[in-house]
């Protein structure tokens, strides 16, 4: 660290976004386009405020980044110009940083030491930028590129989903040597990559690009074919060495004893992103549109707020989120969560800052239609939220208030994997929280069968997702080879004993 009072001269500065007036009519990413001399100038600024901390628990797994990005490194190399080594080293740890550098919420940012103190000019470093810079500048400047084996192990693997965790698997096996296949059951490659994040939070030739990369390290991919369906366990016993389960979490959480559920307007979260970003990829006008609605989303998170960017882009009339949560504070709460672990604090997405209300402690009572069975309105009523012995409990406590509605959208979360002949034909039953288990080489109760990602560890972040499939991937050479030299972030049995 050649400058230690950088974080003391430099503040800390978050990548513009695009005027809002202009980004609701459009698909595009909603930052700000930048040369880029403009942007590495930027980025190296920033990069030279982290500090000679000692300890760096942004790259921790526990609180940091769980796949132990080499962050001090990569920001030193940055801050000295040196992008193509920083590149190197972001690499080293991440598959696909271009993905993690949108997408992630970065709990690394949360853990960082500068983090403690929003004196210092204010607040941590913007790790997740400048790693998304990284990454952009090493497409842009053409060092990224195949990495095809240098030798062939005779070993075939057939990895079962392209989301964020299949494709990394696959890339990790490929680059080991196995022939590797990877099946998709959609028309098109990505998982929730290409269907369920909006386009304006990344767009898909991003993704593309990567799948061009992998096929030309000798991935192999088929789609439209959905395993247990279209092609049978058995087949793939008699043709593959090992299966990585890489199939998602994408049940979806429903609340079917609502009365009026069964108007129409009324769907879940997912069934709106898919169509918005089949529409995006030129397949004909969106099924589900909030073009002249309103639109109330069920649900605070995540999936919520992309919900919400997408109804703005589709000509809302208005869009309300509801959460039976209270609000949450701005800042941490020390004595809740302390530091460095991931606060409970009051986030906002740029599509919050597009419009929209945000309502907390209410739920939805009952649903009213038209005479065409349609929904046209709400019945919402404030509640109080209580857990006893891990069971929660909501509870009307105020008064009734009917809300316009003809989009309702339910973004309540997901209840595990999608059940089916392929989980059938393995005898594999998904545990209590929806999920498949595994033993501490990532492989399943079915012999030579490995999962990974949010299939087992629940519908969660797109860097857990990549460090699970790392891991796996090495436990499967391990199993094809005996031996393995590809890396191991982060093991099954030290996550949380609800989720394995």
């Amino acid at each position: 660290m050649a400058d230690p009072q950088g974080f003391l001269r430099i503040a800390k500065k978050e990548a513009r976004k695009r005027p809002v007036s202009e980004r609701v009519h459009d698909w595009n990413e909603v930052a700000a386009p930048q040369s880029p001399a403009e942007r590495a100038a930027e980025v190296s600024e920033q990069a030279t405020r982290c500090m000679d901390c000692g300890i760096p628990f942004c790259l921790s797994g526990s609180a940091g980044c769980p796949l132990g990005n080499l962050i001090p490194e990569w920001n030193d190399l940055v801050r000295r110009g040196r992008w193509s080594e920083a590149s190197e080293r972001l690499h080293a740890t991440n598959n696909f940083p271009e993905f993690t550098g949108r997408l992630c919420p970065a709990p690394c940012e949360s853990a960082c030491v500068l983090a403690l103190a929003d004196t210092y000019t204010t607040g941590s470093v913007t790790i997740k930028r400048i790693e998304q810079a990284i990454a952009d500048a090493a497409w842009e400047s053409g060092i990224v590129e195949p990495k095809p084996p240098m030798i062939s192990s005779g070993c075939s693997v057939a990895v079962i989903g392209s989301g964020p965790a299949g494709l990394t698997a696959a890339q990790q096996l490929t680059r080991a040597g196995h022939d590797v296949t990877v099946y998709e059951r959609d028309d098109r490659l990505g998982g929730l990559l290409r269907y369920g994040i909006p386009e304006f939070k990344m767009e898909k030739s991003v993704l593309d690009q990567r799948l061009m990369q992998m096929r030309a390290e000798g991935t192999r991919f088929v789609t439209d074919c959905e395993v247990g369906v279209d092609v049978t366990v058995e087949q793939l016993r008699g043709t593959f060495d090992a299966v990585v389960l890489a199939i998602g979490a994408l049940r979806a959480r429903d609340n079917p004893s609502v009365e009026g559920r069964e108007l129409g307007g009324i769907h879940l979260a997912m069934e709106h992103l898919v169509t918005a970003n089949r529409e995006c990829e030129g397949d004909g006008r969106s099924e589900i549109t909030a073009k002249g609605k309103h639109v109330v989303i069920i649900g605070g998170g995540d999936t919520g707020a992309d919900c919400l960017g997408t109804a703005h882009r589709q000509g809302a009339l208005s869009v309300t989120q509801l959460d039976y949560n209270p609000e949450l504070p701005m800042v941490r709460d020390e004595s809740a969560t302390p530091w460095p672990a991931w606060p409970m604090v009051l986030r906002t997405s740029p599509a919050h800052a597009e419009g929209g209300v945000r309502r907390y402690q209410v739920a939805v009572q009952r649903f009213l239609g038209d005479e065409h069975g349609n929904v046209r309105s709400m019945v919402l009523a404030e509640v109080q939220v209580t857990r006893e012995g891990g069971k929660r409990t909501i509870t009307p406590i105020g008064e009734e208030i009917e809300l316009p509605c003809e989009l309702a959208l339910f973004a309540i979360g997901f209840e595990g994997v999608d059940l089916g002949p392929l989980l059938d034909d393995y005898g594999l039953t998904p545990t209590r929280s929806g999920v498949l288990s595994c033993g501490p080489d990532w492989q399943t109760t079915a012999p030579g069968v490995f999962v990974c990602g949010d299939a087992h560890r629940g519908a969660s972040l797109v860097v857990w997702a990549i460090a699970e499939a790392r891991s796996a991937a090495r436990a499967v050479d391990v199993y094809l080879t005996g031996a393995s030299d590809l890396p191991s972030p982060v093991h099954p049995m030290s996550l949380p004993l609800a989720v394995v």
